[in-house]
C-alpha cells in the first residue's frame, strides 16, 4: 500500500450534501479504500445526514451510509483536496471563488473524467493534465458537464441519479487505480 503522504485527498461537492455528494464520496471510499474520500455542499445546513432515500440508493449500489454527517464548502476543505470534483459546474466555480489557487484541481466529475483520458501517468499528474487540456477540447454544454439534483425527486429518479454517479465513480475509481499502478503505488 503506498505511503500515507502518497494518497490522494478528493472532496465531491454538491448543494446540499444529503444526496449527489455523499453517493459519490461514499462509492468511491468503497473502490478506492486507499485514498481519503469526503463530500460537502455549498448550501449544506451543519449537522444534517444523508437523506434517508439516499442512504437506501446508497445501500443498493454497495456503499455504506452509516455516520455520515452533511458540511457546509468551507476554504480549508478546498485546500486540503488534491482534487476537487462538483457535481455541476455552479460546485466547481464556488469552490474556486472559496480558495481562488484550486483553479487547477477543480473540475466537475464528468469534465475531469473527459479531460484526464489518456496515456499512464501517477494520479497527480494526471489532475495536472486535466487542468492543461482545459480549452483543448470542444466546448460541452453544463448539463454535459453536470448530473441532475434529484432533490424532491421520486426515488426512480434518485435510484437514477445514483447509478448514474456510480457509473461515473466507477470510471473515476479504475482510471485512478491505473494511474497509480503506473507510478508504481496506489492512490
Amino acid at each position: 500500500m503506498a505511503d500515507v503522504a502518497a494518497r490522494l485527498t478528493i472532496l465531491f461537492v454538491c448543494t446540499g450534501n444529503v444526496h449527489r455528494s455523499p453517493l459519490a464520496e461514499r462509492l468511491l471510499a468503497a473502490r478506492l479504500p486507499e485514498a481519503r474520500v469526503g463530500s460537502a455542499g455549498t448550501r449544506a445546513q451543519h449537522i444534517s445526514g444523508m437523506h434517508p432515500a439516499t442512504r437506501s440508493v446508497l445501500e443498493q449500489l454497495g456503499g455504506n451510509g452509516a455516520e455520515f454527517t452533511s458540511r457546509m464548502l468551507r476554504p480549508e476543505l478546498v485546500a486540503e483536496a488534491d482534487l476537487v470534483l462538483g457535481l455541476d459546474r455552479e460546485h466547481r466555480e464556488t469552490a474556486v471563488r472559496l480558495w481562488p489557487v484550486a483553479l487547477r484541481k477543480c473540475f466537475t466529475v464528468r469534465e475531469f473524467l473527459r479531460l484526464a483520458h489518456g496515456g499512464a501517468a501517477p494520479p497527480r499528474e494526471a489532475i495536472s493534465r486535466a487542468a492543461a487540456a482545459r480549452g483543448s477540447l470542444a466546448p460541452v454544454s453544463g448539463a454535459a458537464d453536470g448530473i441532475a439534483d434529484p432533490c424532491g425527486a421520486p426515488y426512480d429518479v434518485l435510484l437514477a441519479c445514483g447509478q448514474e454517479i456510480d457509473g461515473a465513480v466507477a470510471t473515476l475509481a479504475a482510471l485512478l487505480q491505473e494511474r497509480g499502478r503506473a507510478q508504481g503505488t496506489e492512490c
